[in-house]
């Protein structure tokens, strides 16, 4: 039954490939147009006459450091693609662990900025800053996959499953609500659980995890003493209850939303992005692409994230082995899931936090883990086999015995 040796292939998954290039390239457009207001106000603040100065500089301040953090960012995916995914399946051990470290030492003195009401970036004098939540997706993600592959089993299992499962994907998402980073919680929330569910756990154990993230959830809101995460879920559940406080992001996202109509107002059109909507560039892109393309643009860019989700699940399903199929189907969550936590908040159905639209929205340490993510998608697509596939899942065998019958073949 093993006609070839597993190795890969000089092509891979073109469609995804040219997707997540054609969504950074739309980023750049969408941050050129609505990042002008903001540009501006970064500019007065730092005393800068732009009166006396070409203004397109001043209005593209955003545009430039996107364009600075894709020519960073997409040699990382190129470099994450040639580095074969076996090598994450070493290395996650210490990946989760080193992000574990890098999430306890935002709680250090000196070594946190904060932005808004969230500690959620690290200071570092070579590389600026940089978000430890984006790097923990990765080390959840490799860890998971690692632990799992080879428990098919007792993964159904409430002892030798559901508990440990909870406990590493605790860990994290303690860690984020601690920042406090509500969105990131969510994200690798729905990522550890497709992970759980692909190995095989029972639907009963995700639903009594759920119940128990739900409580857990509520005392949080009703009792943490952090008055502003209450009054998010206020405006979650009532936008017009104070449209020029709690309310106010909420409220402007939707009439973003609204006024976009089918066709849009197109990108010099659209006035919601003078002062309207705060962090336009990033948290409320998704609301500016609405107002600018309507209906009809936005239909387009949730279905770009369901063909990436689409083609990373295709991939998972003819990975050579449990561990590629597993980091597969998280890495696609990673990309889908996000995007739609993003676009929940912006159009309401979800109460309000900041977070990135992958490839789209403005961030250098979110756009760098979207094309290393993308990349290592891309890697596992290289070594798809249907027919080896087939065989080594079939036979659920350790790495070591893939090792050695591919050596003879």
């Amino acid at each position: 039954m093993i006609g070839t040796r597993l190795r890969p292939r000089y092509s891979f998954d073109h469609v995804l490939g040219i997707t997540v290039i054609g969504l950074a390239i739309f980023g750049l457009v969408m941050i050129s147009s609505a990042s002008v207001y903001e540009s501006y106000q970064v500019y007065v603040k730092q005393g800068v006459d732009c009166g006396l100065i070409d203004g397109v500089n001043c209005n593209h301040f955003y545009f430039w450091r996107q364009f600075r953090n894709i020519l960073v960012a997409a040699p990382l995916g190129l470099i994450a693609i040639s580095i074969p995914y076996l090598f994450w399946r070493k290395a996650a051990p210490g990946l989760f662990i080193g992000s574990i470290i890098l999430l306890i030492a935002l709680f250090l003195p000196g070594l946190s900025t904060g932005w808004g009401t969230s500690r959620s970036w690290l200071t570092i004098p070579i590389l600026s800053s940089i978000q430890p939540a984006e790097l923990a997706k990765l080390g959840l993600i490799f860890y998971l996959a690692r632990w799992m592959e080879g428990r098919r089993d007792a993964i159904a299992t409430v002892e030798n499953g559901f508990i440990p499962f909870a406990v590493i994907l605790g860990s994290v998402a303690f860690l984020f609500v601690l920042q406090p980073d509500f969105g990131s919680t969510l994200v690798v929330t729905l990522i550890a659980t497709a992970i759980y569910f692909a190995a095989g756990a029972r639907v009963k154990h995700i639903a009594i995890g759920g119940i128990i993230a739900a409580s857990l959830a509520v005392l949080i809101v009703n009792f943490s003493g952090l008055d502003y995460v209450k009054n998010r879920f206020t405006a979650f559940f009532d936008p017009s209850v104070d449209p020029e406080g709690i309310g106010f992001q909420v409220k402007q996202s939707l009439i973003a939303v609204g006024k976009g109509g089918f066709f849009g107002e197109g990108l010099e059109g659209a006035t919601q992005r003078y002062g309207y909507l705060p962090e336009v560039q990033s948290d409320a892109i998704y609301a500016a692409t609405a107002e600018s393309f309507g209906f009809f643009g936005s239909v387009i860019l949730v279905g770009l994230f369901l063909l990436i989700a689409y083609r990373g699940f295709r991939i998972a399903a003819a990975a050579p082995d449990r561990f590629g199929q597993l980091t597969a189907v998280g890495l696609s969550v990673a990309i889908a899931g996000q995007a739609f936590v993003h676009i929940g908040v912006n159009i309401a159905i979800l109460p309000y936090t900041g977070i990135t639209l992958p490839f789209v929205s403005y961030g250098g340490s979110s756009l760098a883990t979207s094309f290393v993510i993308a990349g290592i998608l891309l890697n596992i697509s290289r070594y798809t086999n249907t027919h080896s596939a087939g065989y080594f899942r079939e036979q659920n065998l350790s790495l070591r015995d893939r090792r050695r019958l591919n050596s003879k073949f």
